[in-house]
């Protein structure tokens, strides 16, 4: 099957993007280069195509009911035009994907997920449907979306809109709006540990708001960024990628992000029961930062050792351009996670010291 193009493919072309395929798509991996696109978010604002993302729409009187019973956040606690970081689990307490939950109102929910996930969420989600009184639409093919990023997001947005961007708070939307001249949707939300702004329209008016954005953005000195850029953003700013930081063999509490995982709420939801079963026994390995002391960049999937024992594997590994430091993520036995622990990492088939450090490696408001 040959790989599919957003909205803003023509786009990317005509600004000299590097194209590459990802998730099945053809999107850019950087323009003018990585770190610069980087440190434009960093400082100023860069803008991103996510037109790849998916969008599945939940409606009908069990919405609410049915979105709490696949996700492992509590959804019951949302507030109209709220939204919400959740995993959706499988039986085995293991990540099917994770995502985002945008409430209208309790029959009408909006997810966004992973573009590699789409279809497969989209079954996983009409297969559990029966005894709910729901409607599952995927319409991701009728929808674009940009995400603007950085601090200076707020200044070249509000050029485009009559609407008073303070009154959208972090983690929520407002729907109806004009930007640019088209009807958006807007949500405070991002992907990289700054503020911004994610902006959802038809597909076929989305080059229209990107071009506008850029424009608009050329005295704060956007940058459009791509793909590579935003990797090393949400490394940096503790944000998980699903594939790395878990997939369906990796269950969220091993990840480290329990505080998404409500084995408190009331209603029951899908993977709970060996979720529960898993924090009672006690974890046998984590998810941990780490930063390189030897020479050598960490990459996915390289071994981890210690003393000779191999412990786990890398899950995420980069040369950091903010923090100027060969930093990365492990999936290691428990025993082994205490911050200072000295570790090697296999780098060529060389034992490379490094050490366990916070996962935190930003300090960011966000």
């Amino acid at each position: 099957m040959s790989a599919k193009k957003t909205p803003l493919y023509d786009e990317h072309v005509k600004l000299n993007g590097k194209i590459v395929e990802y998730a099945g798509w053809l999107m850019p991996v950087e323009y003018e280069g990585l770190v610069a696109e980087h440190e434009a978010v960093r400082n100023d604002c860069g803008l991103f195509d996510v037109s790849h993302m998916g969008e599945i729409t939940i409606k009908g009187k069990d919405a609410t009911k049915f979105v709490d019973y696949l996700m492992t956040n509590d959804i019951s606690t949302m507030t109209d035009n709220q939204v919400i970081y959740t995993l959706m689990c499988n039986d085995n307490g293991g990540v099917v994907d994770d995502l985002l939950v945008y409430r209208y109102d309790e029959n009408y929910l909006y997810l966004v997920v992973n573009a590699a996930n789409t279809d497969k969420d989209f079954e996983w989600i009409l297969k559990h449907k029966k005894g709910f009184d729901v409607l599952v639409e995927n319409i991701s093919e009728s929808v674009g979306e940009v995400a603007l990023q950085g601090p200076k997001a707020q200044k070249v947005l509000q050029k485009l809109t009559d609407y008073d961007l303070d009154k959208i708070k972090f983690f929520h939307f407002i729907d109806d709006i004009t930007v640019a001249g088209v009807k958006a949707m807007v949500s405070r939300t991002g992907y990289t540990g700054e503020d911004g702004f994610e902006i959802y329209t038809d597909s076929e008016d989305i080059a229209k708001v990107w071009g506008e954005i850029l424009k608009s953005g050329e005295e704060e000195n956007i940058k459009p960024a791509g793909l590579g850029c935003r990797d090393t953003l949400r490394f940096e700013a503790s944000l998980p990628l699903y594939g790395h930081e878990f997939n369906d063999e990796i269950t969220p509490l091993e990840a480290g992000f329990k505080y998404f995982v409500k084995l408190d709420k009331q209603s029951d939801f899908i993977g709970k029961e060996v979720l529960k079963k898993q924090l009672e026994e006690g974890l046998k390995r984590k998810l941990v930062g780490f930063e390189m002391i030897d020479r050598g960049i960490p990459r996915e999937g390289y071994e981890v050792y210690k003393d000779g024992e191999k412990i786990g594997h890398v899950t995420t590994g980069y040369h950091s351009p903010t923090l100027k430091k060969n930093i990365g993520n492990a999936l290691i036995k428990a025993e082994y996670t205490e911050i200072g622990t000295p570790i090697d990492i296999m780098i060529r088939n060389k034992p490379c010291k490094a050490q366990v450090i916070s996962k935190k490696f930003l300090n960011k408001k966000k």
